[in-house]
């Protein structure tokens, strides 16, 4: 038996990179799943064509997490599409490094609204259809932990998302309903790639300080979605899981 069969999910930010891959291994453990996208409609089709073919359910749902009436409608697509809703995978994500004199206030902003704003307007929709043994997964950042010059926004906005996880945990422990983030280290996705970071001197950096020696796979983060999704997570809440290679 599938861990997750019967489930259904929703990713947000599921179009390519860490989303992408949690969205097709919850599909492969029997999840039905929204792909929710923001811009990039064949991306999210890509990652459904992906997952239908090995057999599995999804549907493509695009939506800006950071405006409420579109956070609920994600979720009201999920509801439409498969009548229920089981885990919610926060997975939407922007970032950018700047040293602490080239911090803007759009900047500032626009890292906020995604990664902490969004976070919590999915999340508000999604939780009053959430029952017993209900799973929600934040993917926040190993950043919390490496505390990286020239990353102050983009670290305060995961360290956010690390007290909202726990807050949340302990807000809707009492309808049994799990509250985790993951927290990777570099992960190879297009993203990363655009961004000029695999290859680079950084990454060597990163990867030379890494216990297990590489940089992090979306099939990496992927399983320890699996996991806290199922019920082998069951008693588990409030956790953060740093998911960097042993980095520290």
């Amino acid at each position: 038996m599938s861990k997750l069969q019967g489930k259904v999910a929703v990713v947000t930010g599921a179009s390519k990179g860490i989303g992408a891959g949690i969205a097709k291994a919850l599909a492969a453990e029997g999840a039905a799943v929204v792909v929710n996208y923001a811009s990039s409609k064949a991306g999210a089709d890509s990652v459904v064509q992906a997952i239908t073919a090995a057999g599995g359910q999804a549907v493509a749902v695009g939506g800006d997490v950071t405006q409420a009436a579109e956070a609920q409608g994600l979720i009201d697509a999920a509801l439409k599409a498969y009548g229920r809703l089981d885990i919610l995978v926060n997975n939407s994500g922007v970032y950018a490094f700047g040293a602490l004199g080239d911090i803007t206030a759009d900047e500032f902003r626009r890292q906020f609204d995604v990664n902490v704003l969004g976070v919590l307007l999915v999340t508000q929709a999604a939780a009053k259809h959430l029952g017993e043994g209900g799973s929600i997964i934040n993917i926040s950042s190993g950043v919390t932990t490496l505390l990286m010059p020239e990353s102050a926004v983009y670290t305060g906005t995961k360290g956010a998302l690390d007290a909202i996880t726990g807050v949340l945990a302990n807000e809707l422990a009492p309808r049994k309903i799990r509250v985790n983030a993951i927290n990777p280290g570099m992960v190879e996705t297009e993203g990363t790639h655009t961004a000029g970071f695999i290859g680079s001197e950084m990454q060597e950096a990163l990867v030379a300080q890494t216990p297990l020696g590489r940089v992090g796979q979306p099939a990496d983060i992927a399983d320890i979605a699996v996991f806290l999704a199922s019920d082998d997570a069951r008693w588990l809440t409030g956790e953060k899981l740093l998911a960097t290679g042993g980095l520290r």
